[in-house]
């Protein structure tokens, strides 16, 4: 009996032993979700085969028609082809793989969609493959950062061909004047005009080489579409296309593939597709936790990655429409011809303070280096530093200088170390006349939406606003309040740099804030160009002054003097237990305005005090460690992840708009349990600790930029119930108020957090 029992604890042990070497052997890249929140698309949200900050992001569309709804949605059983292009105002070079019938081949230029099912279908990061149920046809794509690499396979006895779609509706804007011409045998070569948007004014040019592994037998044009059809003969029945883009020439196209993808192995290029997203995935690797909160982190962690685009070329070519005529221009490079950087193209940084600022500073310095480079390059090009650009432009989407927190912060942090005193000026030009300040959002015939004369006259922006422009979002209180944190983030690199004069007069403008506090009501409230409060006012009142979000969600966003805005409510203990009536409050409805950035506008989301679908007022949570109550902002930051940051499905995931990574990045930083609320832009940024769902997260440094290998965050009786720190230490040193600064923790070592339940006086 004692032998069976002993027999049967070995086979046990062994048991365990492979479970758990079989948990250790799965890579990060393979816990990666795409499908997350696919029921709420947008053109610029899902992409499959693409890689980390690639010009390529190719994916299946089944809605092609503008830029909210469109892409791939998980909902629609039809996909309409497939597009290189899902990028913020930009679209290009849609395919389909079809066969042409015996009869009728001419309706194919306008029916060429095909029925899907998801039981057909594979989705991973960096690879999508899917049966075309109409055609037969088995497609499979992956890429490069610049080529797009599919392999079809048709039905024997068909015959197959690829649709280019170059003329018609495509995401956000109408593509038009597309050419083709056929190079060589197995070559085409062309061009596409991405006609101007509201928020993109300028047509861009979209350039590619398409190369394919048999010959073509034949090009058609359609009259009525301008849209192409290549026909082949296939014996084998498979067939390899390799689509380059560029943004310069067809040229620079051409030399994108040959220095990208000069072969024809398909998977080879899935298996390196693969290990280039493992390799940046695994920066942070975790232990503990459930199988779904690992395989929600790292989908969390890959859309922190994923949505914004190279758009140089890899020679260093890039394009230049800041001015009145377009320009082909050139990157630095080293000595042996490699630019030095790339140029990016991305949707604003509104709300990046609390986001990328922090893990892409700490996990990704790399990438907030070139950022930095790739802002100086649009101000040496087009005179300012952008807050989000499209095509080689500025869309001034959004308001405010959105970017001056995120540079501030990479120089802070030493990622920065040089030309700090022309970065300096490049940043504030944007906070004087002259510069980004003064344009509301997508403001482009004129230049006084922003309010900032009144600003620096009055010490507020009114609303509604008085003068005559063109802008969007001109809600002026919250305006007010982006204004004064990104006036003291900037004072902030003045006083490193030694610009005292500079300093003092940012930092006055930074309690600018204050002007707009209303103490009847205890909120921020909107004034007039006269001075007079708006009546009436209703602080749960969506767009009502403040941009995306009402008074309530608003009245927090001072990151830069949380206890003055205290001390103006009344002392620390009188803001703590509004702000906690404000969570009981947003908790009922899962902390955020509904499963869709539309529902912001619906009266049962929108009068929501806090709202984690959006971003202004997503640091919420740890308004209470500055307040003196970290085990308030751990408590609640769990629920936040609990209700909004949770789950595995295509029906849910960021509750809103994710803007290109920014909800999915704030997920990594409360699920990691770091913060910082000033978005890390004073001298040695603070750290405040949250709640980690995890027993073990280990984050590894790039020694290039910081002295530590890496930094580990291990927790001591950590459960849903044990969510607060009891007691902290960093290398054995007590860590006081649940703060660390950044030039400790990127020494490396170990941070130990012993949890427990929320103390019953607190």
């Amino acid at each position: 009996m004692n032998n069976a029992k002993k027999f049967l604890g070995i086979v046990l042990m062994v048991i365990v032993s492979l479970s758990v070497c079989a948990q250790k052997s799965t890579r990060p890249v393979d816990l990666v979700y795409p499908l997350l929140d696919s029921e709420n698309s947008r053109w610029i949200f899902f992409s499959s085969a693409s890689r980390p900050f690639g010009m390529v992001n190719l994916s299946p569309d089944t809605r092609i028609l503008g830029d909210w709804g469109s892409g791939y949605h998980h909902e629609i059983d039809t996909i309409r082809g497939f597009s290189h292009l899902h990028e913020w105002q930009i679209s290009g070079l849609l395919v389909m793989p079809l066969t042409i019938p015996s009869t009728n081949k001419e309706a194919l230029f306008t029916d060429f969609s095909s029925r899907y099912s998801h039981a057909n279908e594979t989705v991973k990061a960096g690879y999508h493959s899917v049966l075309l149920d109409r055609y037969k046809v088995h497609a499979e794509m992956t890429a490069t950062s610049r080529v797009g690499f599919h392999r079809y396979k048709f039905p024997a006895k068909s015959a197959p061909a690829v649709l280019i779609y170059l003329n018609g509706e495509l995401g956000p804007c109408i593509n038009k004047d597309g050419t083709l011409e056929k190079i060589g045998p197995r070559s085409l070569t062309g061009s596409v005009v991405n006609a101007p948007t509201r928020r993109r004014p300028k047509d861009f040019n979209v350039c590619f080489q398409i190369d394919f592994n048999a010959d073509i037998k034949k090009v058609e044009k359609d009259a009525k579409t301008g849209n192409y059809l290549v026909s082949f003969d296939l014996p084998t029945g498979e067939l390899l296309m390799k689509a380059a883009l560029s943004y310069t020439s067809e040229a620079n196209a051409g030399i994108n593939m040959k220095r990208e993808l000069p072969h024809w192995d398909f998977d080879k290029v899935v298996k390196e597709t693969q290990e280039e997203w493992n390799s940046m995935l695994s920066r942070i690797q975790v232990e503990g936790g459930t199988s779904e909160q690992q395989q929600r982190f790292y989908t969390d962690l890959y859309h922190s990655i994923l949505g914004r685009r190279t758009i140089s070329d890899v020679n260093g070519a890039y394009p230049d429409n800041t001015g009145s005529k377009f320009q082909v221009k050139q990157l630095p490079t080293d000595k042996a011809g490699k630019p030095l950087f790339n140029q990016y193209n991305f949707d604003a940084f509104w709300g990046a303070q609390w986001t990328l600022n922090t893990l892409w500073s700490l996990v990704y310095p790399e990438i907030a280096e070139e950022f930095v480079h790739s802002m100086m390059q649009y101000y040496k090009d087009g005179g300012m530093i952008p807050r989000g650009p499209a095509g080689g432009n500025y869309t001034f989407v959004m308001v405010g200088a959105s970017t001056t927190p995120f540079v501030v912060s990479a120089w802070q942090k030493g990622i920065i170390k040089e030309n700090g005193e022309e970065i300096y000026q490049a940043l504030k030009k944007n906070h004087m006349p002259g510069g980004i300040m003064e344009r509301a959002g997508y403001e482009f015939k004129t230049a006084v939406g922003g309010g900032l004369k009144y600003y620096i006259a009055n010490g507020y922006v009114p609303f509604p606003f008085p003068d005559k422009n063109d802008g969007f979002h001109q809600s002026g209180a919250g305006m007010t309040l982006e204004y004064a944190y990104q006036d003291w983030t900037l004072a902030q690199m003045a006083l490193a740099l030694g610009h005292k004069d500079d300093y003092s007069y940012f930092l006055k403008r930074s309690k600018n804030y204050q002007n707009l506090y209303d103490p009847e009501t205890g909120w921020m409230r909107p004034k007039g160009v006269d001075g007079k409060w708006l009546t009436p006012f209703d602080p749960y009142q969506v767009n009502k002054g403040f941009v995306e979000s009402n008074s309530a969600q608003a009245t927090w966003f001072v990151p830069q003097d949380l206890p003055g805005l205290a001390k103006l409510m009344g002392g620390n203990d009188v803001a703590v237990k509004k702000l906690e009536a404000s969570f009981v409050e947003a908790k009922k409805l899962g902390f955020t305005s509904g499963t869709s950035h539309s529902k912001e506008l619906h009266p049962e989301y929108s009068r929501i005090p806090i709202n984690y679908g959006n971003e202004p007022s997503i640091q919420t949570a740890f308004v209470f460690s500055m307040l003196g109550r970290p085990e308030l902002s751990q408590y609640w930051s769990r629920e936040v992840v609990n209700a909004a940051f949770s789950g595995l499905s295509p029906a849910t995931g960021y509750n809103g708009d994710e803007d290109q990574g920014l909800m999915g990045t704030l997920a990594v930083l409360y699920k990691i349990g770091l913060f910082q609320m000033s978005g890390g832009t004073e001298a040695n940024p603070t750290y405040q600790l949250g709640s980690p769902i995890f027993d073990k997260v280990t984050i590894q440094l790039n020694q290039k930029y910081f002295p530590g290998k890496s930094l580990t965050i291990q927790t001591i009786g950590n459960s849903d119930a044990n969510r607060c720190i009891r007691s902290a230490d960093f290398n054995g040193k007590p860590v006081k108020e649940s703060l660390v600064n950044h030039q400790d923790l990127v020494k490396g070592g170990v941070l130990t957090l012993k949890m427990g339940n929320l103390p019953a006086n607190k």
